[in-house]
């Protein structure tokens, strides 16, 4: 039976669908998206993916399967074995809310802002304030998801397939040197310390060792501001 395809740039949201894939042991054929190139908008890809987006999963059967959510969603469910879905439908609701709010808003609406200003603003001069939005909009996410988490190691209590999925925005806030509420620093730096994550980080071109260490410094509650 043919290996899954994952459609990938390294240190993005597709980070997420990585370290749950070597989680689960899957075996898979990895793909470099060159984004700054623009492979997401080339025949072949968007042959397999229409949206132009990453990551993309390309099943066993050929069927392709898009959005970090989705992804993550059909990865905890088809591998009952590994027990990272929650069986009860209270908290699978919970993390497909949560999973659905990282992507699309701490990540779509504010890091975004962030990371790729032009698209938001033609002019110039309005780039700064798109930026200062996207912060804002950033730290008030990571407030809502900081409540959501609570006192928890992890979103559904057991670590599940969500948890890498809040991992790469707590990874871009290290990266860009935003502090994260103290309940999701010490999310962060737990999960820096799973194999299958430093695996991932180091296959990606990251020095683990560096990591976690400015998430530390800033643990600020930023779930009370």
């Amino acid at each position: 039976m043919a290996a899954m395809k994952l459609y990938m740039t390294p240190g993005s949201c597709s980070t997420g669908i990585h370290i749950i894939l070597e989680e689960l042991e899957e075996a898979f054929e990895a793909y470099i998206v060159n984004l700054p190139a623009g492979d997401q908008f080339k025949a072949d890809y968007v042959a397999i993916n229409p949206e132009s987006t990453i990551p993309t999963l390309v099943r066993r059967d050929g069927s392709s399967l898009t959005e970090v959510p989705a992804i993550a969603y059909w990865l905890g469910r088809s591998h009952p074995r590994a027990a990272l879905w929650p069986d009860d439908i209270e908290t699978s609701c919970r993390l497909i809310e949560a999973m659905a709010y990282i992507a699309g808003t701490i990540h779509g609406q504010g890091f975004a802002r962030i990371f790729a200003t032009h698209t938001f603003a033609r002019n110039p001069r309005d780039h700064d304030s798109v930026r200062d939005l996207g912060r804002d909009i950033v730290a008030k996410g990571f407030a809502v998801i900081s409540t959501a988490l609570g006192d928890k190691n992890y979103l559904a209590g057991a670590y599940s397939v969500a948890d890498p999925v809040l991992f790469y925005v707590e990874f871009w806030a290290d990266m860009t040197g935003m502090a994260l509420p103290t309940n999701l620093a010490a999310h962060y730096r737990r999960l820096l310390q799973r194999p299958a994550v430093h695996r991932v980080l180091r296959e990606e071109g990251y020095d683990t060792a560096a990591l976690g260490r400015l998430a530390g410094r800033q643990s600020t509650d930023l779930a009370t501001s």
